[in-house]
């Protein structure tokens, strides 16, 4: 089992951040001199990962509004990062101004400038709570005094699952949240996958894992579609089900050839 009380990230400013590496590839300004150095040394990699960063704010968009369709008014985003460019607050804001978001991460210093960034005139919430421990995330009275989880809720992953190497729990946190809501509420989830180029994608999770930005037992490469796809198991996936990011649901024709973007995405629903 997951260790029930991870220990504190403390903010150390020689291990990079995925959420600041991710501003980086947006063009931010929030991320310090190593998240640069990690996001550089990725880049010689796969320099399409500027590209798939976009492509994910995009996804994220889609499936907030969709969310927003089917009803939902309650967004928790574990593992938000810096909630600029695109952020499940600003899809909000000109369709559903009344919903409530709480933006949770794990690194005291990305939840202090978040909390900086949204301090004025805005109704989204940010708290420090870890995914590895979704009782006490949700236990959180930051989250309690905004989100009715008696109500139906989204819950929004996006990009975070692969930053945790273990399956086992993995798949014990997935089950965590969705016994946890309400029936009618969500998941939504993104992923970086191996499938479409294994070598590329073993040569960042190396190098990611050699970094310290991705935690638990070392793994060869990322997790594949398929591995992927079991995460929504007991949930009803919406369609079209698990699919690369740039095919879910797309508004007007695909901007990216799907082996191009090599992240999957997808929206399930707990009966």
């Amino acid at each position: 089992m997951a260790s029930p009380h991870p220990e504190r990230v403390r903010f150390d400013p020689t291990i990079p951040n995925a959420g600041r590496i991710t501003d980086y590839f947006l063009g931010g300004k929030d991320n310090f001199a190593t998240d640069r150095a990690a996001a550089q040394a990725a880049l010689s990699i796969a320099p399409e990962l500027p590209a798939m960063s976009r492509e994910g704010r995009r996804f994220l968009g889609r499936a907030v509004r969709f969310l927003v369709e089917t009803g939902i008014r309650q967004f928790v985003d574990i593992g938000c990062g810096l909630p600029t460019q695109g952020s499940v607050h600003q899809v909000l804001r000109g369709i559903a101004p009344d919903a409530r978001v709480v933006y949770v991460d794990n690194d005291p210093m990305v939840v202090v400038h978040a909390q900086a960034l949204l301090k004025e005139n805005n109704p989204a919430t940010v708290i420090e709570a870890d995914i590895r421990d979704p009782e006490r995330l949700l236990a959180h009275p930051g989250l309690t005094g905004t989100i009715d989880l008696d109500e139906p809720v989204a819950i929004l992953l996006f990009s975070v699952l692969a930053d945790l190497s273990d399956d086992v729990q993995v798949m014990q946190i997935m089950a965590a949240l969705q016994k946890a809501v309400a029936p009618g509420s969500h998941l939504a989830l993104s992923h970086a996958v191996s499938d479409l180029c294994p070598e590329r994608t073993a040569r960042l999770a190396a190098l990611f894992q050699d970094s310290g930005s991705i935690t638990g037992p070392r793994r060869a490469n990322l997790r594949t579609r398929a591995e992927v796809e079991l995460l929504f198991d007991g949930l009803r996936p919406v369609e079209p089900g698990v699919v690369y990011v740039p095919e879910w649901r797309p508004e007007g024709a695909v901007p990216h050839r799907p082996d191009s973007v090599w992240v999957v995405g997808g929206v399930a629903r707990k009966e």
